[in-house]
């Protein structure tokens, strides 16, 4: 007899749907499972007749053919523990067939018939519902995470056996209503204030252009000056995650396991801080099973490199692409997947290897030479995608110690917001565009109109520090973002004055006498 079951499976960050056919015939008894199943689909085999026997259910002696459709592409995971039992049940004349036209299934079960969470919930709840189906049942523990897509009608299970009770017409499986709109709302203020920085006026400003028009930024200076406590309050003046946004970022973490107990949807800015020992593979995803890496996770949020020159080179090249195109493409022989990193990268680094250069309070013993090989850890096409270049300077005794009346990160995020707002109406008809700091050359050509002092300003600029074309645009995306700070439609002087004190490094770069 021939049962099939709807389910999923994840590729990339996205998911298709999967119809598990399972066939039980004559023959020896045996369960072959075929369709480029993997290593943890085929072990699911022994989870699946354990969790059946220790369910009170008895699976008769055939011959069972379990097949993934499409069988073409690899299937990975644990989730196809419950539709190949459910699929069995059918097959053996267990569970009315009809039952399973309904639901889509997913799970892993335990061998005692207990089902656990799993990876790319929502991912699969998204694909099922564009497929057309009317529902999805998934573990208990994931029906959180999956209840925020609407149209559906999801279901937790946390057994097999009250899944098999509930397909049968007998009691009802929990189900949950979520306001994701609310929920986003309701979003906790973050603990992190700007106004706790004393001093450093000239990189909060700097901050707040980069929340405003979406900009990568770099902190160099010696240690101690707030290069960290900066870079971790940037995200308290980002603006809010929108409901598309949260979705975005909660299909990530889902599928890279990363989801908090609770589940649900991630209504804040994600801040990701690898350590600087970590590998290409952690910071942009892959592995034998691929994954989403850092960078990834850091997917509408903030990815913070501390010790930016600690990285090795190979790991932070990888991150030109995402910087550029906004997600993460990694080949494989049979297929490429893609996952997105759209974040603002923020990084911080030492001015020198000895980190006192430009310190008042300590000298630097370092040599031109020293300084330069020590800079050069960062290549300079990775220097040109990072839009501005801040150089911190310590902070005296009378900024630590006297009052702080700097502006709180409430008060920065409500002129962020509002800056925002004029880029979402100014990029309307552009696909995929929301920030300045996103725009390509066309958009450069046709947003960024300045007057003539200031183009001549930007003109002499360029000479003098030997900017690139990157470079250039970059400078000017800055001052687009200044100028929509300031509610100006027109590039004004001052906001290319502004946007060129902010590529600090490529000053000095050029101060430095040769070696």
């Amino acid at each position: 007899m021939l049962a099939c079951v709807h389910s999923a499976a994840i590729l990339g960050v996205d998911a298709y749907v999967v119809v598990v056919e399972v066939d039980a015939a004559a023959g020896l008894p045996a369960i072959a499972t075929v369709g480029l199943a993997q290593s943890a689909v085929k072990e699911g085999k022994e989870r699946v007749l354990s969790a059946l026997q220790n369910s009170g259910f008895e699976i008769p002696p055939r011959k069972i053919t379990v097949n993934l459709a499409p069988a073409d592409i690899k299937k990975e995971g644990s989730h196809f523990d419950l539709p190949i039992a459910c699929g069995l049940l059918a097959a053996t004349g267990q569970l009315p067939t009809g039952s399973l036209e309904r639901y889509a299934l997913a799970g892993e079960l335990g061998l005692d018939g207990a089902l656990r969470p799993i990876r790319g919930a929502l991912s699969m709840v998204q694909a099922t519902a564009r497929a057309g189906h009317a529902g999805f049942v998934v573990p208990v523990a994931n029906l959180s995470e999956a209840s925020v897509i609407e149209g559906l009608d999801v279901r937790g299970a946390s057994s097999l056996g009250e899944l098999v009770a509930f397909l049968k017409g007998g009691a009802a499986l929990p189900c949950l209503s979520v306001d994701a709109a609310s929920l986003l709302r309701q979003r906790p203020r973050s603990a992190l204030d700007l106004a706790d920085v004393r001093g450093q006026d000239h990189a909060k400003r700097a901050l707040e252009v980069a929340a405003a028009g979406g900009h990568n930024i770099l902190l160099v200076g010696p240690p101690g000056g707030g290069k960290t406590m900066l870079a971790r309050r940037l995200p308290s003046i980002l603006p809010g995650l929108t409901l598309a946004e949260a979705i975005e970022v909660t299909r990530v973490h889902s599928v890279a396991g990363q989801l908090p107990a609770d589940g649900g949807l991630i209504g804040e800015r994600p801040f990701r801080a690898p350590h600087h020992t970590i590998s290409d593979a952690g910071l942009v995803g892959g592995g034998a099973v691929p994954r989403p890496g850092e960078a990834s996770l850091a997917h509408h949020g903030v990815l913070f490199l501390d010790e930016l020159t600690e990285f090795r080179r190979n790991v932070l090249e990888v991150l030109r692409q995402p910087l550029e195109d906004g997600n993460v493409t990694i080949g494989r022989a049979a297929r490429s997947l893609t996952y997105p990193a759209r974040f603002v990268l923020a990084a911080a680094m030492n001015p020198c290897p000895c980190g006192f250069l430009g310190d008042t309070r300590r000298p630097c013993r370092c040599t031109p030479a020293l300084i330069r090989r020590y800079r050069a850890r960062v290549s300079g096409p990775l220097l040109d995608r990072i839009d501005l270049q801040i150089e911190v300077p310590p902070v005296s005794c009378p900024e630590l110690l006297g009052p702080g009346n700097g502006r709180t990160s409430h008060e920065v995020a409500a002129r962020v917001e509002r800056t925002r707002r004029l880029q979402d109406e100014r990029f309307r008809g552009c696909q995929g565009l929301f920030a300045n700091g996103q725009m390509g050359a066309r958009e450069i050509r046709a947003f960024c109109r300045a007057d003539d002092t200031a183009m001549s300003l930007l003109r002499a600029a360029m000479g003098r520090l030997s900017l690139s074309a990157r470079a250039f645009h970059r400078v000017l995306k800055i001052a687009r973002t200044v100028a929509d700070l300031d509610a100006s439609e027109v590039i004004r002087t001052a906001h290319v004055a502004e946007a060129i004190q902010y590529r600090g490094l490529d000053r000095a770069l050029q101060a430095q006498p040769p070696a």
